[in-house]
């Protein structure tokens, strides 16, 4: 297949591109506006195999995606793009609603218009990608399935409710053969380290306080992101159109617990500490809430076990060991992020933007 990747420079996206390359069976046209967490770093291995191409495009610049579209005639879509940080989205909603709202009505569109023309493979599909925070909280039982309601709590998983909703009404309205996923929280290499896990590990090798919200009991199901890649390509190539597929990793963790069993990963793999730390716990703080903290979050994935035969490799242990050591050995990486050096990747772009297809 030909597949038409968004957001393909950030950690999921990238992370996705990485395993396809390495199959060696589809073609990729990674098209990302490498915002602050695009990051071309993450594919230095693969950026110039020959069923790789880069286009630096803004999801909401209808002229320049439907160029893209055209010129690659994907045989699918998999939108990956998005603003997806909470705090974030709480400090500044606007930018979650252009990018996750109107960029994904963009490319709707421009799906639309490429089914039109005639030109779009037997087989089409636009597959979305997004996350369980759309539906909101949980107890402390019970789990998310495909049919639970939508509850979002924050700007950023309200924005993400809304592109869902946006693409089932075109599936519904305009016959768009489109496929949805909610995934849980992704965890592993090249994830940009405002989120937990890597801010974790940096702060802890920097000596630095490892600030947790509130209680840190909040609940979350960590999926390891290739595990999550290989579901997205199972989704694409075989998911039936119109469903949708939550993807787990049935490992639900407290943020303390995640935190406590990272400290203990790095007493084991880098003893060496900052002066002045005793032991990677003492740098634990808990610090005030944020706003409409949800409490937990769990994803039943019976639904692609049952339709697709997917279930997760790693266990939160096995996945949690791999990315601590990727993180541990990957400094140079860790230090373009921290020194704002790998926004670099922005200049020289005018050689990678379409010209070249697979």
């Amino acid at each position: 297949m030909k597949l038409l990747i968004t957001g393909g420079a950030g950690f999921i996206g990238s992370a996705l591109i990485r395993i396809i390359i390495a199959e060696g069976v589809h073609q990729v046209l990674n098209i990302d506006k490498l915002t602050y967490a695009g990051n071309l770093d993450n594919l230095t291995d693969i950026e110039d195999h020959p069923n790789y191409a880069f286009s630096c495009t803004d999801i909401c610049d209808r002229a320049a995606v439907q160029q893209q579209v055209n010129r690659f005639q994907p045989d699918a879509i998999m939108h990956l793009a998005a603003e997806s940080h909470v705090d974030r989205s709480i400090d500044g909603p606007g930018d979650f609603i252009q990018t996750n709202i109107v960029g994904t009505y963009t490319l709707l569109e421009c799906a639309r218009e490429f089914m039109g023309s005639g030109n779009a493979p037997t087989g089409f599909r636009f597959h979305h990608i997004s996350t369980d925070e759309v539906y909101g909280t949980l107890g402390s039982t019970g789990l998310f399935t495909e049919q639970s309601p939508y509850q979002p709590n924050s700007p950023y998983s309200a924005s993400k409710a809304s592109s869902d909703h946006l693409v089932r009404a075109w599936h519904e309205t305009f016959g768009l053969p489109t496929l949805v996923s909610n995934c849980s929280n992704n965890y592993g290499p090249c994830q940009f380290p405002e989120k937990l896990i890597p801010l974790m590990i940096g702060n802890a090798l920097a000596g630095k306080p490892l600030p947790i919200y509130g209680n840190g009991q909040q609940v979350r199901d960590w999926l390891y992101v290739d595990d999550h890649a290989r579901a997205l390509l199972e989704v694409v190539t075989k998911g039936a159109l119109g469903e949708t597929y939550n993807i787990g990793g049935h490992n639900e963790k407290t943020n303390l617990e995640v935190v406590h069993t990272l400290c203990s990963l790095l007493e084991e793999l880098h003893p060496a500490k900052p002066s002045g730390v005793g032991q990677y716990r003492d740098l634990i703080t808990h610090v005030t809430d944020r706003p409409g903290h949800d409490v937990r979050y769990a994803i039943d994935a019976s639904h692609i076990e049952r339709q697709l035969g997917w279930t997760p490799r790693e266990t939160f242990e096995t996945g949690l060991r791999k990315t601590v050591q990727w993180y541990l050995d990957n400094q140079l990486w860790c230090d373009r992020i921290h020194d704002g050096s790998y926004q670099g990747n922005r200049l020289g772009l005018s050689n990678k933007t379409g010209a070249k297809h697979p």
